[in-house]
């Protein structure tokens, strides 16, 4: 069972910092839409493509309010909840295993 518990601690500290890594990425996604920014340019190229699918989801889901594109800030929260739930869940989880 230490084994186990060792492993589910190890997966929600890795999903942590996925989840924080993808928390940047769509923050400079955010930023980045506000300039007219180039398009080949690799950097914005790559928040895109790393952003996009999610946020196309979101954007079907909820559309423009007033001409503002509330998806990040849902993806956003979206983020904080799986830390705050799924991850804390799993360490709670790995303690009472040990």
């Amino acid at each position: 069972m230490f084994l186990f518990s060792n492993l589910l601690l190890a997966l929600a500290r890795v999903l942590d910092i996925v989840l924080t890594l993808y928390l940047y990425v769509v923050i400079a996604r955010a930023i980045v839409s506000w300039v007219n920014p180039d398009p080949r340019n690799p950097i914005v190229r790559f928040l895109y493509n790393a952003t996009e699918p999610l946020l196309y989801r979101v954007r079907r889901a909820v559309p423009y309010i007033g001409g503002i594109d509330f998806s990040p800030l849902l993806v956003i929260i979206g983020i904080y909840f799986l830390q705050y739930f799924l991850v804390s869940s799993l360490i709670d989880l790995a303690s009472s295993i040990r």
